[in-house]
């Protein structure tokens, strides 16, 4: 019987897992519950196999776990699964590395739900109904705050009074599995770039500054509403427009708060989608004025950056946009020849990994990342030390 690690990947929207094999770690499968809702779709892929996808009911987070159960064993006969790691986006303080999931840490990690409310509460919930349907297995949790744990002071530290920083109030950074990957990618395609920058462009969207592999800056501080736009998401604002909000338009901080994460970014620029493919396919005037702020604010946030880094030896897109949209690409990059950035037309358009021109200054790459690939990394590591006790498949 083959064991097996299976990643979940837990949003409030949308479920993503994947099953590595509990010997090496090799993929086994991967695959996502889409729109959670009344509208849900599964996606899969073998590891050999073409890529199928089909209607499936999954309203809730739990109901997306058991089709993904019900797929695997429908699927993958006779694999055993030894080790579940799950995406947990904020770690606090405390959590700088992934860990086993035990009831003590739970606990402790719901009370970082304030920190991200839309993220947190579902990352748990995932794990604790995967904790009562295999009760033998590792339970594993890999953080997005993590990679950004040894930022510099000045970095973490918000222009409060101290009393808040002490509290927990500061800067955490996201994404960091995801970065995590992709620095790890760099580091055999281009082994002499001590200063990058990342892009995790998708329906959550941040920049990261790694220097020397290590993560420096991250658009994302706070919260994951912070940096850039984002599908439905604000990213930066100015403070001053929440009280406005409030005083002049009767929006309490409940019903602020919800728009900013559910009705900003580009679903509220454009007034038509919130899918970056849809609006690139759309002539009119306010998809194309959605699409510029976001080219904007890249290009910004790319400068910014650089600036922390003291240059740039590397820039990497990734994330469902930064790795499949030659044409957002083509337009953040046609912004910074400054820097020496310099694409090449056909290798952007082929979706080639590496999109600059051979006389570049600064290499380009576009780059798929696999936050669950980190996770299973990790969960692996974990089921090693802990040797025998979960050696065995769970019931």
């Amino acid at each position: 019987m083959t064991t097996a690690i299976l990643v979940l990947n837990a949003g409030s929207s949308s479920l993503k897992f994947a099953l590595h094999d509990g010997a090496d770690g090799r993929r086994l499968a991967r695959g996502e519950v889409e729109r959670i809702g009344p509208a849900s779709q599964l996606a899969t892929t073998l590891a050999s196999a073409t890529p199928r996808r089909g209607d499936v009911q999954a309203g809730s987070i739990a109901a997306a776990v058991d089709v993904v159960l019900a797929w695997i064993e429908q699927n993958l006969r006779g694999v055993a699964i030894v080790a579940i790691g799950h995406r947990i986006v904020h770690g606090g303080t405390r959590f700088f590395r992934a860990v086993v999931l035990d009831d003590a840490v739970l606990q402790e990690l719901e009370r970082l739900d304030p920190l991200a409310p839309q993220h947190q509460p579902f990352n748990l919930a995932a794990a604790r109904a995967l904790q009562r349907r295999f009760p033998a297995a590792l339970s594993v949790g890999g953080f997005d705050t993590a990679f950004h744990a040894k930022w510099h002071d000045s970095a973490q530290r918000i222009p409060l009074p101290r009393r808040f920083h002490d509290a927990g109030v500061r800067r955490y950074g996201f994404h960091g599995l995801s970065y995590e990957y992709l620095t790890g990618r760099m580091r055999t395609l281009a082994p002499a770039a001590s200063r990058v920058v990342l892009a995790h462009l998708g329906s959550g969207a941040s920049m990261c500054a790694v220097l020397d592999g290590a993560s420096v800056e991250c658009t994302m501080g706070f919260s994951v509403l912070d940096g850039l736009p984002m599908a439905t998401r604000c990213g930066q604002i100015d403070p001053g427009v929440i009280f406005h909000l409030h005083r002049e338009y009767g929006l309490d901080f409940d019903a602020i708060e919800n728009l900013l994460f559910k009705d900003c970014g580009l679903q509220g620029m454009s007034g038509v989608s919130n899918d970056m493919r849809a609006l690139l396919a759309d002539d009119g005037v306010e998809a194309r004025q959605a699409v510029d702020v976001f080219v904007h604010r890249c290009a910004q946030a790319i400068g910014a950056m650089a600036a922390t880094l003291g240059g740039i030896d590397a820039l990497v897109f990734s994330g469902g946009i930064g790795a499949h949209a030659a044409a957002l690409r083509a337009g953040i990059c046609a912004r910074l020849s400054f820097l020496g950035v310099e694409l090449d037309a056909s290798a952007n358009a082929r979706g080639s990994e590496c999109i600059s021109s051979a006389p570049a200054v600064v290499p380009v790459y576009a780059l798929a990342t696999d936050e669950e690939a980190v996770i299973a990394e990790s969960a692996l590591t974990l089921l090693r030390r802990a040797g025998t006790d979960h050696a065995t498949p769970s019931p």
